[in-house]
């Protein structure tokens, strides 16, 4: 395997520092075509790859594997996870990271290849990536980068000219994925059954120093990163609901110690509210529905506080105390950042005594008329409603009297608007029109793909999106599914 001599790369490689049982040195294996399909010149500009750009050849064979780039050093990192609740050893069994690069506004990101062969914790798999799924991710991470919520972000998608054998045989692909790192929930876990308590408080403090420096004075600094951990959850699960999102695989090797949405698999939209909504193909029993989300992060905070209690004190009794005060609040907290969340979505910033009630209410209505969430928001914002019966209940005339009373105590709806838009998306990615521009660029015809790629660039746009809401063809959410790709 050939390497490629720098231009404006910045490699760093502290994690190849920590102890050698966390990861794997691992080369990535060569594919047979690599053809680029994806670029995201944006985000090489803020990487300080934008010296990349237009070279399609070279990118093909720098993010497919079949070229490493001078001073990379590719490796698979170890972790394990309790997945559905059962604890596993796993690692990166079909990903390698080429290391940190240090971006021109000195911030340290990873550099994986997603797809790129087998490792060491590949078990049976074959360590490949189908080309749909890793174009799914694309589309999806870059939606919910522009929706505001943290995410791993993708540079590139290079297929390989090879297949990959699912059911049924697919093309093959490589992704580029950045994130902060892929620290997780699950690496805690692994080092604590793998490792000394050495190698655990030397973790510890690799982690506060790489994501939360300022915690590193804290008096007690374990104790201090399960808060900081907790309150990122609590945040991001928070901005997952506010636009419908389903994570679809809450493992806890797929939660970011760093707060970002990653490893988006079986993930998808609700379109008609209903906290029981599931449309991963492995989620047969609804652990991660949408309405179980806020409990399955306080569920994989206790796992964390239980990889970090010999950290938090010696004394086991004592570590659990202090560590039982702090998850006890994520309920209250959760369910406070939560109704904060859906009080600016109806354009209220200052809550009141009676205002969760106003919430509940809505909620009841959107479900018992399975009104579609995204369009509800917006036809709200934008004060014009269809003939759908639940525009004309009376309940709902009788909760929109209330709600407007109560926006008449904050200036009104001319005030409320501007909240309401900045909270409401327009456009998401909806499960249909996804698979279709999915389906249409694996035949080769990329340009619904890429005009979809826009339009998700801009959902808070009313301008563009707002004119007609966006429609579901009829049952089809009733027989979708989504699969990990795996």
């Amino acid at each position: 395997m050939s390497e490629v001599k720098p231009q404006n790369w910045n490699w760093d490689h502290t994690y190849r520092n920590l102890p050698e049982q966390l990861f794997s040195l691992q080369q990535p294996s060569p594919v047979q075509g690599p053809a680029l399909q994806l670029w995201n010149d944006k985000l090489a500009e803020q990487l300080g790859l934008s010296f990349l750009s237009g070279q399609e050849e070279e990118i093909a064979a720098i993010f497919s594997g079949n070229k490493v780039p001078e001073g990379a050093v590719p490796l698979a990192q170890a972790y394990a996870g309790h997945q559905f609740g059962y604890f596993n050893i796993l690692g990166d069994g079909r990903a390698i990271l080429l290391g940190e690069q240090i971006t021109p506004d000195d911030k340290r990101v990873d550099v994986q290849l997603k797809g790129s062969g087998r490792t060491p914790y590949s078990r049976r798999g074959d360590g490949r990536a189908t080309l749909s799924s890793m174009l799914r991710e694309y589309l999806i991470s870059e939606a919910m980068h522009h929706l505001g919520i943290p995410s791993s972000r993708s540079l590139a998608v290079v297929s390989t000219g090879e297949q990959v054998y699912r059911q049924p045989i697919q093309e093959g692909a490589v992704l580029t994925r950045i994130a902060a790192s892929h620290i997780r929930v699950g690496t805690f876990e692994y080092v604590l059954q793998n490792g000394n308590p050495d190698d655990l408080k030397a973790f510890l403090h690799y982690v506060i120093n790489r994501h939360y420096p300022e915690l590193s004075e804290t008096e007690n600094p374990a104790l201090a990163l399960l808060e900081k951990v907790i309150d990122q959850q609590i945040q991001l699960v928070t901005e997952w609901m506010r636009v419908g999102f389903i994570h679809g695989v809450m493992n806890t090797d797929n939660v970011s110690i760093a707060g970002e949405t990653i490893d988006y698999g079986p993930c998808a939209f609700m379109n008609a509210y209903d906290p029981k909504t599931v449309f991963s193909s492995i989620d047969r029993n609804g652990r991660y529905a949408f309405g179980n989300q806020p409990k399955i992060a306080h569920w994989n905070m206790v796992v964390f506080a239980g990889a970090l209690l010999p950290l938090i004190s010696d004394d086991e009794e004592e570590a659990a105390n202090k560590a039982r005060a702090v998850l006890d609040q994520f309920p209250r907290r959760f369910g406070e950042r939560y109704y904060r969340m859906l009080l600016r979505k109806l354009g209220i910033t200052q809550v009141q005594e009676g205002d969760k009630i106003l919430v509940d209410e809505l909620l009841y209505l959107l479900e018992h008329h399975k009104a579609d969430y995204t369009n509800f928001f917006v036809s709200l914002s934008t004060e014009q409603f269809s003939e759908e019966p639940l525009y004309t209940s009376a309940a709902f005339e009788a909760w929109h009297e209330s709600w407007k009373q109560r926006l008449n105590q904050i200036g009104g709806m001319q005030v409320a608007r501007a909240v309401m838009q900045a909270n409401n998306p327009a456009f998401i990615p909806r499960n249909h029109m996804v698979e279709a521009v999915l389906q249409s660029a694996v035949n080769g015809d990329y340009d619904p793909f890429h005009i979809m790629l826009a339009q998700v660039a801009t959902p808070y746009n009313y301008d563009v999106h707002a004119i007609a809401p966006q429609a579901v063809p009829a049952g089809f959410d009733s027989n979708y599914q989504t699969f990990c790709g795996t």
